[in-house]
């Protein structure tokens, strides 16, 4: 999340991927004041215009927020209020706007006081992004990791025909192809990670190596390329062990540590919503891991207390998505895991 401090009470928030639209719905409260530029439609009141029909102009708007909510699980942030100021005089007062806000949109939040929960979201997601690198002689797959959501960009497909065709096979200008996709989608503290079957991938290393962007990893191991590559390799101990300072490869170890108590038939974890509710609420949480799946099967405003309160106990939390093989084994499991403190009798 991109942020900058106005004053004491406003601070200027982007949001750069999922995870930072998740924290602004877990910050932004009833009767805070948000700023942001949008669209409204304005009536005409000129001669013979429709009376149904309006002009869209862009405006900035400061409305009091009465409600917030996800759209299409964590993709949009909704927040509703009145207007209080506006940047053109034929929008009133008093009326009712909704801002939609998307990745890469700003907005101003103005509090009467911040509490350290809700500033120490603003800041909980500045972890350095890494590009995974899935590459064969027939294609690539290339994807870019923030938190623990999976940015997938189209295969790019060699045209290699196999060894028919080998002789007319240029693998530099496809080498070029992927190491402009890859600069497309990529940030400037971004770590590479390639990996796939065969030797193709060193040989990408070392014609990637060449601008000395980025910090450049080649796994072994993944003999997978494209798509199928990319999910092998967030399934694998390779994953958690190269990106162990990852949300992802912590959010892997969690719910691995959870199917291991499971087995053993410990109490030292929980399994769905009201469970792991009802434990934090003793204070014996540790670290829980949870997928959109709690937020579309309960009172979302439930949630987003839920959430804060654990992470004022000093819960670690992490949320996941379908974009990944772990969000899906989290909604497998009832969309909440937890790992606990000590072991609570049932």
């Amino acid at each position: 999340m991109i942020t900058k401090t106005i004053d004491e009470n406003s601070i200027s928030v982007m949001p750069e991927d999922s995870d930072d639209l998740l924290n602004l719905r877990r910050i932004i409260k009833k009767d805070d004041k948000v700023i942001g530029d949008t669209t409204r439609v304005l009536k005409q009141d000129k001669d013979y215009s429709r009376p149904d029909k309006g002009e869209r102009i862009k405006v900035r708007i400061a409305l009091i927020v009465e409600k917030i909510s996800l759209d299409d699980v964590l993709d949009r942030l909704r927040v509703g209020g009145t207007i209080y100021e506006s940047s053109n005089e034929a929008v009133p007062h008093g009326s009712h706007h909704s801002f939609i806000l998307k990745i890469n949109d700003g907005i101003t939040i103005s509090k009467k006081k911040w509490s350290p929960i809700e500033k120490k979201l603003l800041e909980s997601n500045s972890q350095n992004g890494f590009v995974l690198v899935a590459i064969d002689t027939a294609d690539c797959g290339i994807a870019r990791l923030k938190g623990t959501h999976l940015e997938f960009m189209p295969n790019i497909y060699s045209g290699s025909g196999g060894k028919r065709y080998k002789t007319n096979f240029n693998i530099e200008k496809f080498f070029e192809q992927v190491q402009q996709a890859i600069f497309s989608i990529s940030k400037k503290e971004d770590s590479i990670i390639i990996f796939g079957p065969g030797e193709t991938k060193k040989r990408f290393a070392n014609f990637i190596e060449k601008s000395q962007k980025f910090k450049i990893k080649v796994v072994e191991g993944i003999d997978s390329g494209g798509e199928d590559g990319i999910y092998t390799f967030t399934k694998s101990k390779a994953m958690q062990e190269i990106m162990s300072d990852s949300k992802l490869a912590k959010a892997s170890t969690i719910i691995d540590e959870v199917m291991l108590l499971a087995n053993k038939k410990s109490n030292k974890f929980t399994m769905g919503f009201e469970e792991t509710f009802k434990t934090n609420q003793m204070g014996a949480v540790e670290s829980l891991v949870f997928s959109d799946r709690i937020i579309q099967e309960n009172d979302e405003q439930k949630i987003m207390d839920f959430l804060n309160d654990a992470e004022s106990k000093g819960v670690k939390i992490y949320s996941v998505d379908s974009s990944t093989d772990i969000g899906l084994r989290v909604t497998g499991l009832g969309g909440i895991v937890s790992l606990l403190r000590y072991a609570i009798e049932t």
